[in-house]
């Protein structure tokens, strides 16, 4: 697993817990605030702040030692994972706790656990007739429910463990195909329109989807605007900067060649070729 969500008192506090469990030092994390917190009244309405701390990829750092012409590698070392066996249980464990929720939330439903695409999943597939009830506003109701699967059966002090998914009818793939989709459509119209174009509300998973449609386009930047879990984000067409630098660039290669015919050495090389 290369990521862990956490929660604190504080958004610092949070980040500690999620060095903690990662076992690493802060600049090997990346840092997604997915919630401030929220100071109650009189403990009442109190919500803790909540990030999303993801493992930077392992660098190989390469040393040239002053006593040898061999370099040295250093790998940094990977956090301990669970084995087939604990996988296996806190698989099964998830499964008792989601439909357990279910049961208390009057819902008829099943619940399969299902292999991943990635290795570090388990995937719970609900099979129930009200899917659109479990799925809620934009899969809200999905994410919530993954959340108290995950707080209650995922909870590990000391090693890592596998991310637990909620799905239902494929909804997690379909959501994706339609935000790949609204992503390269708006990036289509940011670059027309040489403005930038604003997607509203949405969710920290939905902005990485997002984000990652688009990373490949050299004319188009994307960045997260606002606070909170579900925040703006922002698709700026780069086309007039990246012109523009390709226009200096082109200028500047041009004004070189200039230079260059005005030189006694240029001239004698233009004399001498065949």
């Amino acid at each position: 697993m290369d990521y862990v969500e956490t929660e604190g008192d504080t958004i610092d506090q949070a980040i500690e817990n999620a060095l903690s469990r990662l076992g690493v030092a802060r600049d090997r994390i990346t840092i997604d605030i997915l919630s401030e917190g929220k100071r109650g009244i009189l403990g009442f309405g109190t919500q803790k702040a909540r990030v999303r701390a993801e493992l930077r990829r392992p660098a190989v750092e390469v040393t040239q030692p002053e006593e040898t012409p061999e370099p040295v590698v250093v790998a940094t070392p990977s956090p301990k994972l669970l084995t087939e066996a604990e996988t296996a249980a806190m698989g099964e464990k998830a499964k008792d706790v989601l439909s357990e929720i279910l049961k208390r939330m009057g819902m008829e439903a099943s619940v399969q656990t299902k292999v991943g695409d990635k290795a570090d999943e388990i995937v719970l597939e609900v099979i129930c007739d009200d899917s659109g009830l479990l799925i809620g506003r934009k899969g809200q109701t999905l994410e919530a429910l993954q959340y108290l699967v995950t707080r209650i059966a995922g909870e590990r002090q000391g090693s890592e463990w596998p991310h637990i998914v909620v799905d239902i009818e494929n909804y997690r793939l379909r959501r994706r195909k339609s935000l790949e989709d609204m992503a390269l459509r708006l990036g289509e119209k940011a670059k027309r329109q040489r403005k930038t174009v604003t997607v509203d509300a949405l969710s920290a998973a939905d902005r990485r989807i997002v984000h990652a449609a688009l990373q490949d386009d050299p004319w188009i930047t994307t960045k997260s605007l606002g606070q909170g879990s579900y925040r703006r984000l922002l698709i700026i067409p780069e086309g007039d900067r990246k012109r523009k630098e390709e226009s200096k660039a082109a200028d500047k290669q041009d004004s070189r060649s200039q230079s260059n015919i005005g030189r006694p050495g240029a001239s004698r090389a233009s004399e001498n070729d065949p």
